[in-house]
């Protein structure tokens, strides 16, 4: 029923045209640009980096942007602030909470501070231009609607909901430039691919609902066993995955006719409860 981990993403043909049209955007409209936001999910800080965002904005200055840190471990975004602030070209690394706004200021006076960088330089003074970079449901358009001041981009809790560039003007005159997300043709490692559909940057439709949510249960009894038990009210988490996904099936009721478990309905409720934070505050990748 379930597969194997390292099979999971192995032969999936998901890469599809409008990611390469994605690709040559940014690549066109680099030139015009100043510097670059780009943003990652702070519950996988290494999963969501694109490589091809990294050779495609070599030399650009670059924010990094730790979105949905209000569902990550604290302390681990501590240190993965730290860690990605020493890399290449790297001006400022900061942790937002999107749905608050909690930080937008502090992004807002590092962009400041990058026009000052311009304008000391530059004969002709004109606004920033900025672009904004990530893969597919990592928070973009929520944090352009947070530069903004309304919702400028469309969001949604689904990959492909930005469809083309969008020049945006902020309230400070400065301009930016909205992508939409960006994935790479090739896992070099299936965990990348297996986290990155864990807070849904990869479609579910593509792996399938109850492998992935099984994978997600072993993955949380490993590592956050504690907080598996207490959302699911579980007696004791196994080390056997499918027994733990099983107790949970039978906790909610996911129970069909002849007392067969609902796995598609079980999977689909612990997705949903990971990338809605409802079983806590879990970060899948640690900095050490």
């Amino acid at each position: 029923m379930f597969y194997k981990e390292n099979h999971m993403i192995d032969n999936i043909n998901w890469y599809p045209g409008h990611m390469k049209k994605t690709r040559e955007l940014i690549q066109d409209n680099l030139k015009a640009v100043d510097c670059v936001i780009e943003i990652v999910d702070s519950r996988i800080p290494v999963s969501s980096r694109n490589p091809i965002i990294d050779d495609l904005i070599s030399g650009k200055p670059r924010i990094i942007v730790l979105g949905k840190a209000d569902l990550a471990d604290e302390a681990e975004t501590a240190k993965w602030t730290e860690k990605l602030a020493k890399g290449d070209g790297v001006r400022r690394v900061m942790a937002l909470n999107l749905q608050s706004g909690e930080n937008i200021k502090k992004l807002l006076k590092a962009l400041e501070a990058e026009q000052a960088k311009r304008d000391e330089t530059r004969s002709i003074k004109r606004p920033l231009r900025i672009m904004i970079v990530g893969v597919p449901n990592v928070g973009k358009s929520s944090l352009i609607n947070r530069l903004t001041g309304k919702r400028s981009a469309q969001t949604g809790d689904k990959p492909g909901v930005t469809k083309g560039k969008q020049w945006l003007t902020l309230s400070n005159g400065m301009q930016l430039l909205d992508t939409p997300g960006i994935l790479w043709p090739k896992f070099e490692d299936p965990e990348v691919g297996l986290n990155l559909a864990f807070c849904g940057s990869i479609k579910d439709d593509i792996l399938g609902v109850q492998d992935l949510g099984f994978e997600l249960i072993r993955v949380l009894g490993s590592r956050y066993p504690d907080l598996l038990a207490e959302r699911y009210k579980l007696d004791e988490v196994s080390e056997d995955a499918l027994e733990n996904m099983d107790n949970i099936a039978r906790k909610r009721g996911f129970i069909m006719s002849g007392k067969r478990i609902d796995y598609e309905r079980t999977g689909r409720t612990v997705l949903d409860e990971f990338r809605g934070g409802k079983i806590g505050r879990i970060t899948l990748e640690t900095a050490e």
